[in-house]
């Protein structure tokens, strides 16, 4: 992740932290907000190829929104092993940097203009990096596509 990261010219921090069972406990353990905690969830179309979504931690998928935007009528959430073989990380660490495959990137807008936390990789750790940069760096599709939890 951080070899991706680098050669995107990303700069970006990797934090060691105790395992976290959710992400307001994540967020405490970090000692932010859960706003603050970007989801990257795999999003699986029909045609058995994959997306990634970033999320606010306070906010979910708005389904409608985004099957509009990527212009489909079926979108899910994969089940965990399929995440895994689809990014080559597990849930709970998933990031749009290093995975397996370079899947096109949409974002949630309200990211932008912040310094967010990701999973980065691996159980225990939260990478942080400037949204704007992320967004720029993925060529990531900004667009309204969330939702209150």
């Amino acid at each position: 992740m951080r070899e991706a990261a680098s050669a995107l010219g990303l700069s970006v921090e990797v934090r060691e932290r105790p395992e976290a069972r959710s992400l307001p406990e994540a967020a405490a353990l970090l000692g932010i907000s859960p706003v603050d905690i970007v989801k990257t969830l795999v999003v699986k179309r029909s045609d058995d190829t994959f997306l990634f979504a970033l999320i606010p931690g306070d906010r979910a998928i708005a389904w409608p929104k985004l099957r509009q935007l990527v212009g489909v009528n079926k979108l899910k959430l994969p089940d965990a092993d399929v995440a895994l073989a689809a990014t080559g990380y597990e849930r709970g660490t998933i990031v749009p940097l290093g995975s397996t495959t370079a899947w096109p990137v949409f974002a949630d807008e309200s990211i932008r203009g912040r310094r967010i936390a990701l999973g980065a990789g691996a159980h225990g750790f939260s990478l942080f990096v400037d949204a704007d940069a992320l967004v720029q760096a993925l060529d990531a599709t900004v667009a309204d596509i969330s939702q209150p939890l």
